[in-house]
């Protein structure tokens, strides 16, 4: 098959992709032909030509993330720190074949212009380090890995390290991201707080306990746990998920210290009932005002695969960038967010925040109130207050501040230093009845969201928060203050590594 008929092809499948999920592509870039050919066998997608992130990646990591990882691709901290290590072993596999660039976890050299640093071999480099990655956060998802890579002519069995092929530079940055990452304080292994048998990947190890048990609010001001169901018959209590994510090591700064946010105070009962009432109020307000455009706004950004990871990367691709812009772009922009969500989690440790669900129940039990009746019910006037519930599934953490603004508002930070701009293209088109929520009723009719500038698409990833009921606005503007500083730091810290300025991490 000729290079053309196989890039057509490819394309033609990536579009029907992007179709399914209800995004609006735009126009696709495809990269200038590159002269040197490897013996590599691409299947379908044209190595040198193409961009194995979109081309390969896009269309296999999210389904594998949501089926073994997050089902509605709302657990952020796993899903952040998976795209943040992949993302730094992509960038870090593409630089020995740059100008200046030098790796965030390895130094692999610079590879001479005669070998030429082409598409080829950067996709290539980039697709072993994600391999590695991925074998390494989601092993049981083996078999579909190594399927990715069998996809497209490569051999998933290949795990030589060397300095002088791209399957070699790319095992070698995805490995040396593996072994930075393992004990950054996520507890990926298990092992932390000096554990050695039955080793529970992930697990708490700084004691988390609530104050306040799922079935009784002893203190207004702090987190209660939701019993949870999926309408099996089967009902869970919530559990803090990730907590040790608050002393897990940052990529970009030092210390989350640097930037935590003030106490947030409306939600000291005790201390300021008048505030604490008002932002109850605001949620009340916010969940009666409902429509099928704010519901679908609240699905998208909830959808961190769809809402901010997937979004963040049309954007780059509409903007035709090249596959060393790309690169860069994903590596700041995911570590940002994956650091944001440091801070934010440091926070909600620190503060240990109420929930508007347990606010709500707790100050308008036995009286009626004025809010979204629940799937299909629209807006009611007479329910009880202790049965108010948020539109959106309530995240199992506490609640100050809000993590996805903090992700969106630092991503976003970051995407603008990379293009310079404020101005992006994006648009996103929920189908008649596609809601999640609302499955076959939301919304009555095809629902367009589109954004023109980064600034309008964190101010709506930041609302989403309140109109699904799962934050007060005290929690998003907590977040969309100190996202961008993280933002800059990101940025700052990848392009140095991208201008050779600065020394691998460690």
């Amino acid at each position: 098959m000729s290079d053309r008929k196989r890039t057509r092809g490819f394309r033609g499948l990536r579009v029907t992709a992007l179709c399914a999920a209800g995004l609006t592509a735009g126009t696709v870039s495809v990269l200038p032909a590159m002269d040197d050919r490897s013996s590599a066998r691409a299947a379908d997608f044209d190595f040198d030509r193409g961009n194995a992130i979109t081309d390969v990646l896009w269309s296999r990591v999210g389904h594998v993330i949501k089926t073994q990882v997050s089902p509605k691709g709302n657990d952020a901290t796993l899903v952040f720190r998976i795209a943040a290590m992949a993302a730094v072993a992509q960038f870090d596999a593409i630089a020995p074949y740059r100008e200046r660039a030098v790796g965030l976890y390895s130094d692999l050299g610079r590879r001479p212009a005669s070998e030429g640093a082409t598409n080829r071999n950067k996709n290539i480099a980039l697709l072993y380090a994600s391999y590695r990655v991925y074998q390494s956060l989601v092993p049981a998802a083996s078999g579909e890995w190594r399927e990715m890579i069998s996809s497209v002519g490569l051999d998933p069995d290949d795990d030589r390290e060397n300095t002088t092929s791209a399957v070699g530079i790319g095992n070698m940055a995805g490995n040396a991201v593996v072994r930075g990452r393992a004990h950054d304080g996520m507890n990926q292994l298990g092992d932390e707080g000096g554990r050695r048998y039955n080793r529970q990947p992930y697990a708490d190890y700084l004691g988390y306990r609530p104050v306040n048990s799922a079935y009784k609010l002893t203190d207004p001001s702090h987190w209660q746990p939701a019993v949870v169901t999926k309408g099996n018959g089967v009902f869970q209590v919530q559990q803090f998920i990730t907590p040790q994510m608050s002393v897990t090591k940052p990529f970009s700064y030092d210390s989350p210290k640097q930037f935590v946010p003030p106490p947030p105070h409306n939600s000291d009962y005790r201390h300021n009932e008048k505030g604490y009432r008002e932002q109850a109020d605001q949620m009340l307000a916010a969940s009666a005002g409902l429509d099928d455009r704010k519901k679908m706004i609240a699905e998208f950004f909830d959808d961190k695969f769809r809402g901010i990871g997937f979004s963040v990367g049309m954007i780059a691709l509409n903007k035709h960038a090249s596959l060393d812009t790309f690169v860069e772009h994903t590596a700041a922009t995911d570590v940002a967010g994956f650091d944001a969500l440091i801070t934010s989690w440091y926070a909600k440790y620190k503060y240990n925040a109420v929930r508007p669900f347990s606010a709500i129940r707790f100050l308008y039990r036995g009286k009626r109130v004025t809010a979204w009746g629940g799937p299909g019910k629209g807006t009611v006037t007479d329910m009880p207050g202790e049965e108010w519930q948020s539109y959106l599934d309530v995240p199992d953490h506490t609640e100050y501040p809000s993590g996805s603004t903090s992700v969106c508002a630092s991503a976003a930070q970051a995407g603008r230093r990379v293009f310079g701009t404020d101005d992006i293209t994006l648009s996103f088109r929920f189908a008649k009845g596609s809601s999640l929520t609302e499955p076959g009723i939301t919304p009555a009719a095809d629902t367009v969201l589109s954004w023109n500038t980064w600034s309008e698409w964190v101010s709506q990833c930041a609302w989403s928060r309140v109109l699904g009921g799962v934050h007060f606005p005290s929690a998003v503007r907590a977040s969309q203050e100190f996202g961008p500083k993280i933002g800059d730091r990101a940025y700052e810290l990848v392009h140095a590594h991208a201008e050779g300025k600065a020394r691998p991490i460690g």
